[in-house]
């Protein structure tokens, strides 16, 4: 009996020691840069609000924060690759409803979980999907354009920021509750849609209001709607799909920031801190809310409800309008 005892010793001294080193290392994180992963490519609104993120963060936490895009799949390619990284706060994830509410009612194949394979840190933002046209097509009224798209079937080409993208949810949910056909054509991004748009060789785009907000502002674009529950600041002369008649027509997109699967709680906590006085920040709110975002903030399990009850609302509206992407 003795012999085994004296045999655990070095076993058990070993354990403890380990656990010090981890619990150390918890307490003297960050010592390296963070990566911050994004699942869209640069230049659109999830880009240009994680990078402002990143920049203010790096002050607080003493270590740089660097953005790296693995665009592809509404986020899935950027999810799968942070689920399956080192729980050990260098890599996070900066995702938006798409790959952790939405990817899992349109996509059979996804090789994480939402809610499993990550540890939360907070929401960071909210932002809206809006409706608008090139001016050259002689509507500037959403009841101008459901009376084009229901007299001329598919002859308004609208312009989608990739398929199963929120912006392609907005387009399938405005043509049931209107009872119209649109031309759907998708882009990857929202850089060359905008482009394609203002050239003409689109007639509508659907995307997120950031990314169109400095086109808008110069006159080349003409937004009909918005899809939110009430209007933007940013715009608040367009009235909302809700007003004219549209109450499902609804699509808030938000973001939030995710670590590995057992990310150790004191970690956590450290970017949970840094992450909400950056959000809380009025200059930051101040340089959001003139594109059209709103900041959140708030706790890991904030960003757990959201994931869950988002989950359960587009599960419905994929569900109602038939949507299927991937296997």
């Amino acid at each position: 009996m003795r012999y085994r005892v004296l045999r655990l010793v070095p076993i058990i001294a070993s354990l403890v020691a380990a656990l010090l080193a981890g619990n150390t290392s918890a307490q003297t994180y960050p010592t390296r840069p963070i990566r911050l992963i994004v699942g869209f490519s640069a230049g659109g609104t999830t880009d240009f609000l994680c990078r402002l993120i990143a920049d203010r963060a790096k002050n607080l936490l003493g270590q740089g924060v660097v953005v790296e895009n693995k665009p592809g799949a509404s986020g899935a390619i950027a999810a799968d690759y942070v689920s399956k990284a080192a729980p050990d706060g260098y890599t996070l994830f900066f995702s938006t409803a798409g790959a952790l509410s939405i990817n899992p009612s349109l996509r059979k194949d996804l090789p994480y979980d939402p809610i499993r394979s990550f540890t939360p840190i907070l929401p960071v933002a909210r932002n809206t999907v809006v409706f608008a046209v090139n001016p050259s097509l002689g509507i500037t009224t959403a009841k101008q354009m459901v009376a084009r798209a229901q007299e001329k079937p598919g002859t308004i080409t609208v312009a989608v920021t990739g398929i199963g993208a929120i912006s392609h949810l907005t387009i399938e949910m405005l043509q049931v509750a209107a009872k119209i056909k649109l031309q759907v054509v998708p882009y990857r991004g929202a850089g060359a849609a905008i482009a394609d748009l203002v050239g003409g060789q689109v007639n509508a785009l659907s995307a997120e209001l950031p990314v169109m907000i400095s086109q808008i502002k110069a006159g080349k674009l003409s937004i009909l709607a918005v899809a939110s529950q009430s209007r933007s600041d940013a715009v608040p002369n367009v009235p909302t799909f809700v007003e004219l008649g549209y109450p499902d027509v609804v699509a808030d997109n938000w973001s939030g920031v995710l670590a590995p699967p057992k990310t150790p709680p004191e970690i956590v906590a450290k970017l949970n801190a840094a992450f909400n006085s950056v959000v809380r920040d009025p200059d930051v709110q101040h340089r959001l809310a003139d594109v059209g975002i709103a900041t959140i903030g708030g706790s890991p399990d904030d960003l757990t409800k959201l994931i869950t009850s988002e989950t359960t609302r587009w599960h419905k509206v994929v569900a109602e309008t038939g949507m299927k992407v991937g296997k």
